[in-house]
């Protein structure tokens, strides 16, 4: 990307100036640094502070060769990310110890100095933010979670049974819970509907003994066009079916060879995973067949008592609707009569 091309060198060059005037002049720096490196010296322990140059003026020199190395590096582009890391690691010292503002006495120099600070902690977050900078690109970790759910979904399809039973046991679980809850709805809508149908069983009656008389007159002139239209597909059908039979046969048998081949060489597989599950699932029936025959029982009892129930007051509807259709009829004969 252009931006990246332009903006790398452009923050590379702070980094490369400076580095080159201190290794032309590491003194003033040296003198700057001489009294954190003391108290670095008091504070460290010896193991650490033995392997550190004890001139000053060392420790400037490989510090601007850090910057000088890693913004060039930076401002071509190569290994962008290390090279940010180890510029902003290299501006860590030299921030703390070129602008300590917090040590100066005088009020313009610690203005000076703190200004100074702040543009180093804003140089710090550029630098942090091209050394996460992917152009575009998927991180590690992301790379990393696609590369485990991979892993996991290969494991998955090599064991095609295990994972179909835990399907299937969820599955059960849930219909169980399904079932469960639709007895109780179906329980409480069936009496709404019962006393629906009371209210309207007589309407309902008479509507379809008028709706019964169309429907038959149009099913009387249809019936033919239906029967030729019927009789056309089903000869087309059987063209294409005599068409395509041979090629549809040797489909399947080159499909039955393969799922042959396959059933043949993973059979002992399937066989003892099989085996396996079904004596596990066995064990289960055998310790739980009390418990579940036991359920059925009491489920039974509940449900052939409402049952029972829903059927007598059906009757009961029903015989009422039959009586007012007597009524009604009786009420349409003795009106025709009169006429």
């Amino acid at each position: 990307m252009i931006v990246r091309r332009l903006a790398r060198p452009m923050l590379a060059s702070i980094f490369i100036a400076g580095g080159v005037d201190a290794l032309r002049n590491p003194a003033p720096r040296a003198n700057a640094a001489q009294p954190a490196l003391d108290q670095a010296v008091n504070a460290l322990p010896a193991s650490v502070t033995d392997r550190l140059p004890s001139n000053p003026e060392t420790l400037v020199q490989l510090n601007a060769a850090v910057q000088i190395g890693a913004g060039a590096l930076f401002a071509l582009g190569k290994a962008p990310r290390l090279s940010a890391l180890a510029l902003a690691g290299s501006l860590v010292p030299t921030t703390a110890v070129g602008h300590d503002f917090w040590n100066a006495q005088d009020p313009e120099t610690r203005s000076r100095q703190r200004t100074e600070f702040i543009k180093s902690v804003s140089l710090l977050g550029g630098l942090l933010i091209a050394a996460v900078d992917t152009e575009g690109k998927p991180s590690l970790g992301w790379r990393g979670r696609r590369a485990a759910r991979r892993a996991q979904a290969s494991v998955a399809a090599a064991l095609p049974l295990v994972a179909a039973d835990r399907g299937t046991s969820d599955a059960f679980s849930n219909v169980a819970d399904r079932v469960k809850s639709l007895t109780g709805e179906a329980a409480e809508q069936g009496g709404h509907l019962l006393d629906v149908a009371k209210e309207r069983g007589p309407v309902l009656a008479e509507v379809a003994k008028e709706r019964g008389t169309d429907i038959l007159e149009i099913a009387r002139d249809r019936g033919p066009v239906l029967a030729e239209r019927a009789r056309e597909r089903g000869t087309g059908l059987l063209d294409i079916a005599k068409e395509r039979g041979p090629e549809f046969a040797e489909t399947a048998r080159e499909r039955g060879i393969e799922l042959l081949d396959i059933a043949k060489e993973r059979g002992p597989e399937f066989a003892e995973v099989a085996r396996v599950r079904g004596t596990k699932f066995l064990d289960t029936a055998r310790d739980r067949s009390s418990e579940w025959a036991q359920l059925a029982d009491e489920r039974s009892a509940v449900l052939n008592a409402k049952a029972l129930e829903a059927a007598e007051k059906a009757r009961i509807s029903a015989e009422k609707a039959r009586k007012q259709a007597e009524k009604t009829i009786e009420k349409n004969r003795k009106a025709l009569e009169k006429r």
